[in-house]
């Protein structure tokens, strides 16, 4: 059976725009009651990473949040906003600073929504998600379309990351800090707490060193709806300039049977691929799809390595990063944040959530031969 995947032009973040242009995605793909029954309660989950203004482009914009909530008010839905930002070692970052920097308590008091937070969990399988999934009839997922330093792309799958709770996030980074192992991760996660349907953030997006202050913004202009996050993620990726299995978390999840990553056995709604794909993504640094043969990486991949690094001249000793490190390898010494790299495990959780843009990519010796 296809999935499909609708495809809407949306040039700005002009609130009667995006309202529009998410009504006509959700509409293509069926329409809002056909994912979610009316009356019903239903948890709206952003991507929110940090506490960062929305021209940032790091979390998903609250005019997309808006539209989203704005149709389902429409049906009568109960409706819950909240998300799980990065943790910091042993405290969760102050949740209240992200959703009013985000703009999501301004959508909440505007919309007369409750604002939620994930401080109560239940174990569902090998992981502890937030109870509000038990307390909800529906999940909708709203990720931002960006790179990630460590799974090349955070889109659909990606975003039910933030459904783990509290400081396990900085235990599962230790855990599974090999990106095929993490990947695996991801896809138990979706499998456990699939969402009914996907509206994705794509009007401005992220490339090179994301999913922090380290990428650099690009303007696609698009918003992507569906129900099967592999296909979503898919289109994603061919939009980056990837193949669909490049992506880890995607072929994971295809070979699992749980969505669908065949390009011709996706129907795109609305625009099409050739009208939208322009010049391929600038990848992260740690990324080497598309750089080197795969039979060549398959051979050398245990000698090319990537590391964080820290850029002192932007670094404002916020001490952030020594917080999140789940392998505790990062200190103050003589007034500098230091590495110890004979523990780093290169998870890069530090750059992800530095909010100075401080830490950059440092390449093995093998990777700078080859030009990585």
């Amino acid at each position: 059976m296809n999935s499909q995947v609708a495809i809407v032009q949306c040039k700005s973040y002009n609130p009667d725009l995006v309202l529009e242009a998410v009504r006509k995605a959700v509409d293509l793909i069926g329409g809002i009651t056909h994912y979610i029954q009316p009356k019903s309660k239903v948890l709206v989950k952003p991507n929110l990473l940090m506490a960062k203004e929305p021209e940032w482009g790091i979390d998903t914009h609250p005019a997309v949040v808006r539209a989203v909530v704005k149709i389902l008010k429409e049906i009568d839905c109960q409706i819950y906003l909240g998300d799980g930002p990065s943790v910091w070692g042993s405290q969760a970052e102050n949740v209240d600073k992200v959703y009013e920097k985000s703009g999501m308590r301004q959508v909440a008091d505007g919309e007369n929504i409750e604002l939620v937070k994930f401080d109560k969990k239940r174990w569902r399988k090998n992981f502890p998600l937030s109870t509000w999934l038990d307390d909800c009839d529906y999940l909708v997922s709203l990720p931002k379309f960006k790179t990630h330093d460590l799974m090349t792309l955070t889109g659909a799958i990606k975003n039910l990351f933030g459904l783990v709770s509290d400081t396990y996030k900085t235990e599962l980074h230790k855990k599974y800090f090999r990106a095929e192992d993490f990947a695996r991760m991801l896809v138990d996660i979706y499998q456990e707490a699939r969402p009914a349907l996907t509206v994705i953030d794509g009007i401005t997006a992220m490339e090179g060193d994301g999913p922090g202050t380290s990428g650099k913004l690009r303007n696609p202009g698009l918003l992507f709806a569906g129900s099967d996050g592999v296909a979503l993620d898919s289109i994603l990726a061919l939009i980056m300039g990837l193949k669909p299995l490049d992506i880890l978390s995607t072929r994971e999840a295809a070979q699992r049977g749980m969505g669908i990553a065949d390009i011709n056995k996706i129907e795109i709604l609305g625009v099409g691929l050739k009208d939208i794909i322009e010049a391929p993504f600038k990848l992260p640094g740690t990324s080497i799809y598309k750089k080197i043969p795969r039979p060549v990486l398959e051979i050398a991949k245990n000698l090319i390595r990537f590391y964080p690094r820290i850029h002192h001249g932007n670094c404002t000793r916020c001490q952030v990063c020594i917080w999140i490190c789940p392998q505790k390898v990062m200190s103050i010494k003589n007034n500098r944040v230091a590495i110890d790299y004979s523990g780093c495990i290169s998870c890069f959780c530090c750059q992800e959530v530095c909010p100075a843009s401080a830490i950059k990519v440092k390449k093995s010796v093998l990777a700078k031969i080859i030009g990585l």
